[in-house]
């Protein structure tokens, strides 16, 4: 008996050893649905005295996208309070069609969609699978040779050519269903789907897996990923939020990966939101040009979703009225704030912090801005600070800002995307949308924020026309000044719904418990 038992003791210290908690690294409240998909380590970590997360284990929750998952085990459900504006005839089409288009429900919708168009017969051949149009595919052993066409032509500007891979160029060993993956091509877009880079995939003779034609191996995971505007945060997170929702799909959310970026132009991307990269990988960006001259062997690729599919997450999507709140954007948020390690370090105790977006631009700019601040200021309760959110102010330093913003304000611009990282009791003003009025107010709804916007066209002071440089007169293109009053008003009526939002009133509560039992401590 005593010699079984010290038996077990070394076998489970083995055990104890072989798993390194840390790399989860993921929010506290995501464990337990990480857990569900991956019952291996859900056991691992009960069965490990070291485990610090054993308290999330065992736990029946779900994203929404698993099998048999019931909507009382939901991540979040949407709120469809409001007017459905004739969409639908009853509240529960009206979330059905919020949470199956905005919410992780459109991933179950991607899910059931996979076709298997290159089938394997053995592990050392290759597969292909991907959703409806190619909007998202999964590799695994996939051949890519672009020794025979240059990735890139000197100064050629586009960045998503379609002539890089023809027949043989793009493959794998396998039983390919080329009729299949040939009628898929409905959606065809450089960011729509993928089927541009997929419409030539044949059966190879050899086997990728063997890489005797490999003059590149790629062993980890690899995600290939074509880019929106890199200098616009509206758009550039388009591409950070599917990747994000394609980690789901492929139900991995490790940093341990690599990221080729297809772009077949010779001319730099601008990214000005390039930390954000830190939260999908520890290692360097690939650019595809790196790979020019080369034939290219992935072990296990990965097509995301992309920026601006067809009703897709969040440029394209026709959003459905009356509801808000949606767990994937939500998820989404709380996944790039933590592994970034922005911290939120309110509410505080007696004031509502305000932030004031302020545009160094030539248009849309706050014309009377020095006297709405004054404005703000003369109430004690508001916490006024102004931000310029522009280059020579780190991306991290921003999220931390806008993080700890109760109410955030600015006029129409992509700055206004820093909504994404508020707080859940905070309220988002535009103050005016210049004419433009469901970008921003969607998607707020879709982080389940309170949206206002001007209201009174009449105290709106408009410098001149607008001069958009081929279409003529345009509200986007041109400053404005505010009413002060009216101004205020609005300002007010977002820090009745903060100071009275539940979470706000909890998270008050806590923070003052919390300093409370500090002090406790302190005297003892």
């Amino acid at each position: 008996m005593s010699k079984r038992c010290v038996y077990f003791i070394i076998l489970h210290t083995a055990f104890v050893s072989a798993y390194n908690w840390d790399q989860l690294n993921l929010p506290p409240s995501h464990l337990p649905f990480y857990f569900k998909n991956h019952p291996d380590v859900d056991k691992m970590c009960r069965e490990d005295v070291e485990c610090p997360f054993q308290e999330m284990t065992g736990q029946d929750k779900c994203w929404g996208y698993e099998p048999d998952c019931d909507k009382s085990q939901h991540y979040t459900n949407p709120n469809c309070s409001g007017d459905k504006r004739g969409w639908y005839v009853g509240k529960k089409e009206q979330e059905h069609k919020f949470w199956s288009t905005a919410d992780f429900g459109m991933l179950l919708e991607r899910k059931n969609e996979l076709t298997m168009y290159c089938k394997p017969h053995s592990k050392e051949d290759s597969s292909l699978q991907c959703a409806k149009y190619l909007r998202y595919c999964k590799a695994t052993n996939i051949y890519l040779d672009f020794s025979s066409k240059p990735i890139t032509k000197g100064n050629e500007r586009d960045r998503y050519r379609e002539d890089i891979l023809g027949p043989g160029l793009v493959g794998g060993h396998c039983e390919l269903d080329k009729a299949g993956l040939r009628a898929q091509g409905e959606h065809k877009s450089p960011l729509q789907s993928w089927f541009a880079e997929m419409q030539h995939f044949s059966s190879l003779p050899f086997y990728p897996s063997k890489e005797e034609n490999c003059d590149i191996v790629f062993n980890k995971p690899t995600y290939l990923m074509k880019l929106d505007a890199g200098v616009n945060m509206y758009h550039h997170f388009c591409d950070f939020v599917n990747l994000y929702a394609s980690q789901h799909l492929n139900n991995s959310f490790t940093t341990d990966v690599n990221i080729i970026i297809w772009d077949t132009t010779s001319l730099p991307y601008g990214d000005f939101f390039s930390v954000t990269w830190k939260a999908f990988t520890d290692h360097r960006i690939i650019p595809l040009s790196d790979l020019d001259g080369k034939r290219v062997c992935i072990k296990d690729a990965v097509f995301p979703l992309l920026a601006r599919m067809r009703y897709g997450l969040y440029y394209n999507m026709p959003l459905m009225p009356g509801c808000f709140g949606s767990g994937l954007v939500k998820a989404f948020s709380e996944h790039i704030l933590h592994r970034l390690n922005v911290r939120q370090t309110g509410p505080s105790k007696e004031k509502i912090r305000v932030t004031l977006l302020s545009r160094n631009t030539q248009y849309r700019n706050i014309l009377n801005q020095e006297e709405l601040l004054k404005a703000m200021k003369s109430d004690e309760e508001l916490e006024v600070s102004v931000a310029e959110y522009n280059r020579l102010m780190p991306f991290e330093e921003q999220l931390k800002h806008s993080h700890n913003s109760d109410i955030f304000i600015g006029i129409h611009g992509a700055g206004l995307t820093h909504l994404l990282f508020q707080p859940d009791w905070a309220v988002v003003i535009e103050l005016y949308n210049c004419e433009d009025p469901g970008c921003y107010s969607d998607l707020a709804r879709l982080r389940g924020l309170k949206y206002i916007t001007w209201e009174k066209k009449d105290k709106l002071k408009q410098e001149d026309e607008g001069h958009h440089p081929t279409l003529g007169a345009h509200a986007k293109f041109t400053n404005y000044a505010f009413d002060i009053s009216e101004f205020m008003r609005l300002v007010y009526k977002a820090a009745d719904h903060v100071r009275n939002h539940p979470e706000f009133i909890q998270a008050r509560k806590r923070k003052s418990e919390f300093k409370h039992e500090n002090i406790v401590k302190q005297e003892l």
